[in-house]
């Protein structure tokens, strides 16, 4: 049976993430400990946490790039493998081989091998696609040039530019602001607003709390392994737990600072 066979259609009103129970393990460390976590369709959900509290190990077992040792992963209410046309993924930049002899326009085309395979046809509106999403990460100007060459905010444009050309439903991003310059990281933050406004779902492991205020609908922390906080990103700033986890001491309000409550 061919990929193509096995692929379903979304099922309405499930997660278009959602974790039950979900373990992993680097080297024998427990990195996840029964996670359970679920990003509803069309929300942005920003993945937060101290250094080391799991959350690109999430994104990565959730996604089969680290096998999970318990616990079901589903996308849309289905399994990856019937959903994974509707599954972008931008992993950290670290986690890429930029010495991979490739143009960014290169990179941006393979948004579409979950569609039409390696070796399929890319027709002219598929063409367009790739041309809208150079144009949309404002790199079109870069697009013969070796991924190798590019800064790092370049890079990270790259590979948004390849989601956005695949057209998922669901976009899976590790740190797409980290190591940015600031013209980047605007063009980046504004599609991720756009993505919102269309209704796409956005699932965001990021740090900056202004950012999360500001782009996020959602937000899960994420400490020692266990998801320890999740809901609206409002009542979750303002949390006891998630001043507790950060060690800030006082209670961060909706306007970023502290309220001196203790």
């Amino acid at each position: 049976m061919t990929n193509r066979a096995r692929e379903a259609k979304p099922i309405a009103g499930a997660p278009a993430l959602e974790a039950r129970g979900l373990t992993a393990a680097y080297h024998d460390k427990l990195a996840l400990d029964g996670v359970d976590l679920a990003a509803p369709v069309g929300e942005v959900l920003a993945i937060m946490g101290p250094n080391g509290a799991g959350k690109s190990t999430f994104l990565k077992a959730a996604l089969g790039l680290l096998k999970p040792l318990a616990g079901t992963v589903q996308f849309f209410g289905g399994s990856l493998s019937q959903m994974r046309r509707h599954v972008g993924y931008m992993p950290q930049s670290a986690d890429i081989d930029w010495d991979f002899p490739a143009t960014v326009r290169d990179v941006v085309t393979m948004g579409l091998y979950g569609e039409v395979g390696l070796f399929g046809r890319i027709n002219a509106s598929r063409r367009q696609r790739v041309d809208e999403a150079l144009n949309t990460m404002g790199i079109a100007d870069l697009e013969g040039q070796q991924i190798s060459e590019l800064s790092g905010g370049q890079k990270q444009r790259t590979f948004m530019a390849r989601i956005l050309a695949q057209d998922p439903g669901l976009f899976l991003l590790d740190e797409p602001l980290a190591g940015i310059d600031a013209s980047s990281e605007k063009v980046v933050l504004e599609v991720i607003r756009q993505l919102r406004a269309s209704g796409k779902t956005v699932v965001v492991v990021h740090h900056d709390l202004t950012t999360v205020r500001d782009f996020c609908t959602r937000a899960a922390v994420l400490n020692k392994g266990h998801c320890v906080l999740s809901g609206p990103v409002d009542e979750v700033l303002v949390s006891r737990e998630f001043s507790s986890v950060y060690g800030f001491g006082t209670i961060i309000t909706a306007e970023g600072g502290p309220s001196g409550d203790r």
